[in-house]
């Protein structure tokens, strides 16, 4: 075949490959990055094999071997591409702002299509967006929190981080205490020791969140319909609303200070009538525990928040 270099992006393309690799047309590229990313993808799930079986190789087939050896060549391959269209979208800008008399220099960005390239990679895709909040930072430290864990969530369970990842004070903890410790673990599991301790912690957790869920379920009926029986069907949620605040933890602290009667009486000016004072201001809790009528759920911190706080993208 006919070879033709395009000098502004330092590529060569085939004459029947009209407009060479930015043409959308051109199968080759997009083909050969498809295999590779279906490679990485059975290599991980072949890895995750390994780690369950305590990392018996003997108990994998001789092709998933051969292709565990292939990891290291078909990074290197994948890395090499992905590096080449980095190379093409920079040319296209060059291209697009040449001639461009406004001496403002253009906003840096970083196309979807890395983005999609990286997500196989979950770490690699959190490496990409703490990059995108360092260099936008408008972005709220507990909004980074929130997408970094929605992002690594099978890792951040798989390796007991996810209450570290919530704690996180700053991006730079997010990146070396989080990101960059999966990323160790990974490339040598036998660094990883699962915590029993810290993994029934979490099962109590995650029994009472949904006890508390239940709960709050069955109170939001008896509100709706003690709402319907008031005859107040433009606002059947009005009950819902009372009471319903979240205390901070700051406001629980200084509630520890006060007497029985001025406890009471900040909890239900602040709007928190519906949760219970006990479970917050008591030392042991509250001794009612499963049977209490009130609501269980923790103070929030700057770092709180629940799955419709943000949306995702």
């Amino acid at each position: 075949k006919e070879m033709i270099v395009d000098p502004s992006l330092g590529l060569t393309a085939s004459s029947d490959m009209e407009g060479g690799i930015d043409n959308p047309n051109n199968n080759d590229v997009k083909k050969k990055k498809r295999k590779l990313l279906k490679k990485m993808r059975e290599i991980e799930q072949i890895e995750q094999k390994l780690k369950q079986s305590g990392n018996k190789s003997e108990e994998l087939q001789q092709d998933q071997q051969d292709k565990l050896k292939t990891k290291e060549s078909v990074q290197k391959e994948l890395s090499s591409l992905l590096s080449k269209e980095k190379d093409v979208d920079k040319g296209k800008e060059d291209s697009n702002n040449k001639g461009n008399i406004d001496t403002q220099q253009p906003p840096q960005t970083i196309t979807l299509g890395e983005l999609c390239d990286a997500a196989p990679d979950k770490l690699s895709l959190a490496d990409e967006y703490l990059q995108l909040v360092r260099r936008y930072p408008v972005v709220k430290l507990r909004t980074a929190i929130f997408h970094t864990r929605r992002i690594c969530r099978d890792l951040l369970n798989q390796y007991q981080l996810m209450e570290e990842c919530i704690a996180c004070s700053s991006l730079d903890e997010i990146q070396n205490k989080i990101i960059n410790k999966m990323k160790m673990y990974q490339k040598d599991p036998s660094k990883f020791h699962f915590d029993k301790q810290k993994a029934e912690t979490e099962k109590d957790a995650l029994e009472r969140k949904r006890l508390e869920e239940s709960k709050r379920k069955k109170y939001e009926e008896r509100m709706i319909r003690k709402a319907k029986r008031e005859k107040r069907l433009d606002d059947i949620e009005y009950y819902l609303r009372q009471g319903a605040e979240v205390p901070t933890a700051e406001f629980v602290q200084s509630m520890k200070c006060l007497s029985k009667e001025e406890q009471l009486k900040r909890w239900k000016d602040g709007n928190h009538s519906q949760h219970c004072l006990a479970f917050h201001i008591e030392s042991g809790g509250c001794k009612r525990d499963r049977t209490c009528a009130f609501l269980h759920v923790e103070a929030r911190n700057s770092n709180s928040f629940v799955e419709g706080d943000e949306v995702a993208g």
